[in-house]
């Protein structure tokens, strides 16, 4: 069996973290939907590639060839991956203007995991205050652990790096439960541990 995951990545640099992050994921979701029996069909989508013809299909109403595929990729897929920048608190401009050109009923109770990158860990709060909000708007089904990846999340610093990775696995994880019909395999214990990690998280100096 295999289960198709589309992975839209936000981000507006050339290389950049959110596509990093986006890489993460993808390769964690693969693995823990390998492990459940099925084969996972991950595909990545860059949106600053798309940038023109999503604000084209803003003003027209009809997408371009290069954006039609990717929109139904999306309609298609048994699951999401979405990682978006944080600006001035909240999502991209080029994300939000993503999500309104896709079709009003096509995430309706399709599992999606959010996840974001920012400057700072105060940006963290992006996860709960904008991208769960927009997809539960959107009736979509989104996975309790989100992830977020701020600068001390990257390069050396040793215990940031080891707390995006749990991080990662736990969202995949519930991800891989879910479309396999087991739910988010979570208990109430795990909740807690989750809980006191995204406060040191969000306590740890940007």
């Amino acid at each position: 069996m295999s289960t198709r995951i589309a992975v839209i990545s936000a981000g507006l640099g050339q290389p950049s973290t959110t596509r990093m992050l986006a890489d993460r994921l993808s390769e964690s979701v693969r693995r823990h939907v390998g492990e459940s029996g099925a084969v996972a069909s991950v595909d990545t989508y860059e949106l600053r590639d798309l940038a023109h013809e999503i604000t084209d299909a803003m003003l027209t109403g009809f997408a371009g060839t290069s954006l039609q595929p990717v929109l139904s990729a999306v309609e298609d897929a048994d699951a999401l991956v979405v990682v978006a920048p944080t600006f001035q608190g909240s999502y991209s401009g080029l994300f939000k203007s993503f999500i309104d050109v896709v079709d009003d009923e096509a995430l309706i109770g399709k599992p999606v995991l959010v996840a974001a990158t920012g400057g700072t860990a105060r940006h963290s709060l992006v996860l709960d205050h904008a991208l769960r909000p927009l997809f539960a708007y959107l009736q979509a089904f989104v996975v309790p652990t989100g992830v977020f990846a701020g600068p001390g999340d990257w390069g050396d610093a040793a215990d940031g790096s080891r707390g995006l990775a749990q991080r990662v696995d736990r969202a995949a994880a519930e991800l891989a439960s879910v479309l396999s019909g087991s739910g988010t395999g979570r208990g109430r214990e795990e909740e807690f541990d989750m809980f006191s990690e995204s406060m040191l998280a969000a306590a740890r100096p940007a």
